[in-house]
């Protein structure tokens, strides 16, 4: 086939997706059966995948919805518990005291504290948690739904304390065949790492600066009383000042610390700003704004969460005890993923992934046999396994280890791929 139908057949689930859900108005439940299905069947008659690949990529699918799940349990149950304790009526409250625009309050939660969580966690539990949290304070869901989407741009290449980047980029690229190409010019991986950094943060920051000025005024086109753009851009300079608010630290951190912090720092340093900036009346719009009674919104705007504002009055509770939990969550998604003791034990589970280091446990010289018996659990014994290897290659063959790796590793794990192995 030409690169052309490979690239259609490839775009086709995304395209049969769009249709379903968005041309034909299906739900989810019908919609994506079907769509797996074509998908399944691409992958088989023109990728000629095996029906065990497909199987282990279904199954792999399963376990990250479970993953997903997960976080939005933990999202729903934490949101309940305050609702019941009286929690969500002093964060309403709060936000009120700072201004009962809901522009203001859309800027606010989703885009600062939402990229202080993706920052912090990543992984989709920005939407997790400013959702339902802008739902418990009176925003029809799908509106907090897609405010909370569209919060995913700006802080995403730094989410979970830079994974994307730090992940991202050093395995989706030949980092031996780079590193190699670096060195002869004089420069190292970390150098170059830092320069994609830099340059994420710059590019992204630029169009971060505008972000929560389209945040609301998609909210106020399609959910406010008038369907107009003109109220949103009504608080044009709050949000332009809210935009460079986290977009200052974000890339000054990009450029001067590295990836794993322009996220976090970015919003947590501008949630403050804004936030004292917005109860000092700082740029703020003269005319407060707000969506029509929860009684004229269409059925589609509401979720299977419902607030009843009327029972958040029952039982207050102070401010700080309200927050206390979102600022515990942030606490430890923090540690989780920069204290090295606890990010150990909390990643020490593992699913049966494997990273590279993994897939040459087998080529360890008997001489290091000792070393090797578990040396694919511990990063530690794969040094002591990587140094056994190298060594062993330079003198048997008098070859650069990196290049043996490239070419005959490489090679046979495209052949074992194949097939043409017979397996292991």
């Amino acid at each position: 086939m030409s690169s052309g139908v490979l690239a259609l057949l490839a775009f086709t689930p995304i395209l049969l997706a769009g249709i379903l859900l968005i041309g034909l108005r299906w739900p989810a439940r019908r919609s994506m059966p079907i769509v797996f299905i074509v998908t399944a069947l691409i992958g088989l008659t023109a990728w000629d995948m095996s029906f065990n690949r497909i199987l282990a990529s279904t199954l792999q699918g399963l376990g990250i919805t479970v993953g997903l799940l997960w976080i939005i349990f933990g999202a729903i149950l934490l949101l309940n518990t305050l609702k019941h304790s009286g929690g969500i009526t002093a964060i309403r409250a709060g936000f009120a005291n700072i201004s009962p625009d809901r522009r203001v309050q859309a800027i606010i939660i989703t885009w600062l504290f939402g990229c202080f969580i993706e920052g912090a966690s990543g992984f989709g539990t920005p939407a997790a948690i400013a959702a339902p949290l802008l739902v418990a304070i009176g925003f029809p869901a799908m509106a907090a739904v897609m405010l909370g989407m569209m919060v995913q741009s700006t802080p995403v290449s730094f989410g979970a304390v830079g994974t994307p980047i730090i992940v991202g980029v050093t395995t989706g690229l030949d980092k031996a065949t780079i590193s190699e190409r670096l060195e002869a010019v004089g420069t190292n991986w970390e150098a170059y790492l830092q320069l994609i950094t830099s340059d994420v943060a710059i590019i992204h920051a630029i169009v971060g600066v505008f972000m929560p000025l389209f945040m609301v005024m998609m909210m106020t086109r399609f959910f406010g009383k008038n369907r107009s753009w003109r109220e949103g851009l009504e608080v044009l300079p709050f949000a332009l000042f809210a935009g460079l608010a986290f977009v200052v630290p974000y890339a000054i951190t990009g450029v001067v610390l590295g990836p794993e912090f322009p996220s976090l720092l970015g919003g947590l340093i501008g949630l403050a700003i804004v936030t004292t900036a917005a109860r000092k009346g700082f740029l703020l719009p003269k005319a407060n704004w707000d969506f029509a009674p929860s009684s004229e919104w269409p059925s589609e705007w509401l979720g299977t969460i419902e607030m009843k504002l009327d029972e958040l009055t029952k039982k207050p509770m102070s401010s700080f005890r309200a927050w206390l939990p979102y600022v515990l969550v942030g606490v430890v998604l923090v540690i989780s993923r920069t204290v090295p003791v606890v990010k150990d034990a909390f990643t020490s589970v593992s699913a049966g992934r494997h990273s590279d280091h993994d897939r040459y446990c087998h080529l360890l010289p008997s001489s290091h046999a000792g070393e090797g018996t578990d040396r694919c659990g511990s990063r530690i014994q794969w040094r002591a396994a990587q140094r056994g290897l190298r060594s062993a290659v330079h003198r048997a063959y008098g070859a650069d280890p990196d290049q043996f790796r490239r070419k005959y590793v490489g090679s046979a794990q495209h052949a074992d791929r194949d097939g043409d192995l017979g397996g292991r």
